[in-house]
């Protein structure tokens, strides 16, 4: 499967999607940049910077500065879909912030979905 097509999408356009599924289950945009910030080691400067410039979806999570250690601590499935178990590695960071967000979307606490 070519995963070209979801590289290229715009960072912000995307992120309005994410924003979007945990804003209508009554959750915040500041849970969603932190889970971001957390998976990703960007700033909150730099998150806001890749939400105003353009960037693609790929290059966002190619350019991260710090993808935190405990990422691989994420399992279960997207789009049935096991996370653990895709083999490229940017398809797999891409699914982990899917995965996550869906966590935020079901309510579970801050501390657990970033793995404390």
């Amino acid at each position: 499967m070519s995963y070209d097509k979801i590289f290229r999408m715009n960072f912000s356009d995307v992120y309005a999607l994410l924003a979007a599924k945990a804003l209508k289950k009554g959750r915040t945009t500041a849970e969603v940049n932190e889970i971001i910030c957390w998976l990703t080691g960007y700033s909150a400067e730099a998150l806001e910077k890749s939400l105003t410039e353009p960037v693609s979806y790929g290059d966002f999570f190619k350019n991260a500065p710090q993808p935190n250690a405990n990422r691989t601590l994420i399992w279960g499935t997207v789009c049935g879909v096991r996370v653990e178990e895709i083999e490229d590695p940017l398809v797999r960071e891409i699914r982990y912030l899917d995965k996550l967000i869906d966590e935020l979307a079901k309510g579970k606490a801050m501390d657990r979905i970033l793995r404390k």
